[in-house]
């Protein structure tokens, strides 16, 4: 007898289905092609990036490269949040600096190897459930922070270089910003990079390259066993830095998937996104490489800049790093460096929020949100740690709302009308049935009570039964008050999924505060 699967089960495997899926990528010649151009750009972009973040961690550049490759390779397999890219991070390299430092090169990995083994003991525990209690504020204000960070690194490429760095960067941006409204078969990232490196050697000019930043490895990586002694002073030691290491990597990692699920508009599985990258630091360290976590500027390459949305790319991001940097090192390191920084900054300037900055939205948010939003990216900024940032954002934000919350929100789904055959039995609470209203038009009534706010709404749109319902729903706020945009984000969230299947829904009782906070932001929330 085959054993039924429970409706949890059930509904956990659809959200999180891939979408295109790996194998619908590799059966369609338009899609993989997307794939595997997608990882080519993000390859050559890792390149610089992982050579920058080795000088950082003070260790030498075929450790970062080596790194960028197998964690890229690794979570492609491993990880719960499909075409994000992770490799070495500057947020990691600051973190470990110091072991490198002080302690040897041995001591270095044994470190990055325990960070990812606390990463998949965090992943256990449930750390990223935790994501759920990030509000929209501090998600917003790292996306912004990120934005500064990643364009300010770029700036040095521009400043202070050949004049001839400006007509290419010119170049760069004209093609990033009018190649894509002529077609996409091809990234114009890889365009820019391939346009502006013929257009340097074809002319012979003299413009900073790759092969300036570092001298690229000519093997492949090999198995490195740390030799440190297996003691109690060496874990007091290195233990430190890998339990900052795994929180770090573990917090940019969520807030860079949670950000993708949004511009994707699909799930993703944060628990298995934590032990992947637990397991993804492990196998990098095994191979002397100094670890790192997902980078949301490659990443916003990858998934923004060139359309990719599967596994493919990320693993093809890996190969072609590998391959670019051992066999083709001398054709890599002739890329001009303006060419990848041009394509960093409109990667910018694309993720970076400029809706919440703008006058109108300023005015139309409550000033604890906005004050939470700046707090995050000065913090953020002045710091250059994006765990700090976002630590100091949702504290900030706690403090704001804590004293206003009472409780968690309660949703109890009642049916009433003709239609005999909807389901008034859920997870949402008990339900009932009015007898006497036969013949009436079937309509679904949840009774919302309670304080709603960035942790409890996140929350609410997962207790609606929106395929179970008659044509008309109407949700009673009576008993709950609404407290932020998240809350109202998240309303609007459950009506457009009712009237994408055609049901009218009715909002009723809101209070004076709530009305005037949900007639402000509807709609207007991007």
């Amino acid at each position: 007898m085959t054993t039924p699967i429970p409706a949890e089960t059930a509904d956990d495997s659809r959200r999180y289905r891939p979408d295109p899926t790996v194998l619908a990528a590799l059966t369609s010649p338009r899609l993989l092609t997307r794939e595997v151009l997608a990882g080519l750009v993000v390859g050559l972009a890792l390149i610089p990036e992982a050579i920058a973040f080795s000088i950082i961690a003070g260790v030498d550049p075929k450790v970062g490269l080596f790194s960028a490759f197998i964690m890229a390779t690794s979570i492609a397999f491993l990880g719960g949040r499909p075409a994000m890219i992770s490799a070495a991070t500057g947020a990691v390299a600051l973190v470990i600096a110091p072991v490198a430092r002080e302690h040897g090169m041995d001591m270095f990995i044994a470190t990055v190897m325990l960070a990812g083994v606390f990463q998949i003991l965090l992943a256990v525990a449930g750390v990223a459930k935790l994501i759920r209690f990030i509000p929209r504020s501090v998600m917003v204000g790292f996306v912004n922070a990120l934005s500064i960070l990643v364009f300010a690194a770029q700036v040095p490429h521009v400043i202070g270089v050949p004049w001839m760095v400006y007509p290419l960067l010119v170049i760069g941006i004209v093609v990033l910003v009018f190649m894509p409204k002529l077609t996409k078969v091809v990234p114009a990232p890889l365009v820019t990079i391939v346009l502006i490196t013929g257009i340097a050697v074809v002319f012979a000019i003299d413009v900073p390259t790759v092969s300036d930043q570092g001298e690229l490895p000519r093997s492949l990586p090999e198995l490195f066993i740390p030799n440190i002694p297996l003691t109690w002073q060496t874990f007091a030691t290195i233990a430190p830095y890998s339990l900052a290491m795994a929180l770090v990597g573990l917090m940019e990692s969520l807030m860079t998937a949670k950000l993708v699920d949004e511009i994707t508009d699909t799930h993703s599985n944060k628990t298995r996104e934590s032990w992947g990258q637990g397991a993804a630091n492990m196998i990098s360290g095994l191979f002397g490489g100094m670890g790192g976590c997902a980078m949301i500027g490659q990443t916003m390459i990858n998934v923004r800049a060139s359309g990719a949305r599967t596994r493919i790319s990320t693993f093809m991001a890996g190969a072609f790093l590998l391959i670019l940097v051992v066999v083709l090192g001398d054709i890599v390191g002739m890329i001009p460096m303006v060419a990848l920084a041009a394509i960093m900054m409109m990667v910018c300037v694309d993720t970076f929020d400029w809706h919440s900055i703008r006058p109108s939205t300023l005015r139309m948010l409550p000033k604890s949100e906005t004050f939470v939003m700046i707090a995050t990216v000065a913090v953020v900024v002045a710091t250059g740690n994006l765990a700090i940032g976002v630590v100091v954002g949702v504290f900030v934000a706690s403090v704001l709302f804590v004293r206003r919350v009472a409780h968690f929100v309660t949703v109890e789904r009642t049916v009433t009308g003709s239609d005999l055959g909807v389901d008034a039995d859920g997870p949402t609470g008990e339900a009932g049935r009015d007898e006497n209203a036969s013949t009436a038009e079937a309509v679904a009534r949840y009774k919302v009570r309670g304080e709603l706010f960035f942790a409890s709404s996140n929350d609410l749109t997962t207790q609606f039964r929106y395929t179970h319902d008659p044509d008309h729903v109407v949700i009673d706020m009576t008993e709950s008050h609404v407290w932020d945009a998240s809350t109202v984000a998240a309303l609007d969230a459950i009506v457009t999924k009712y009237e994408a299947q055609g049901t009218r829904v009715e909002i009723t009782g809101m209070n004076a505060y709530t009305e005037t906070l949900h007639a402000r932001l509807s709609g207007g929330l991007g």
